[in-house]
């Protein structure tokens, strides 16, 4: 188990590594997560910027790269 200390001494990096690696585990099974209430919507509200062409798609390794240089 890691201690809550351990991931205050954990880089940056490593803390999204492991929050990476939790999610493709916790994901391999789709039917035990269940998304919040507001998610729906938000995901509506989305897909309408994108049909308006106010939103455009993005490679995920792509956002996860650009995500990584906002938060240096």
């Amino acid at each position: 188990m890691i201690t809550p200390q351990q991931i205050e001494q954990m880089t940056r990096e490593e803390k999204l590594q492991v929050m990476e690696a939790l999610w493709a585990d916790l994901t391999k099974c789709g039917d035990g997560v269940d998304s919040p209430s507001w998610h729906e919507e938000s995901l509506r509200e989305t897909e309408a910027r994108r049909a308006a062409g106010q939103e455009r798609p993005v490679d995920w390794d792509v956002a996860k790269k650009e995500l990584r240089k906002r938060s240096e």
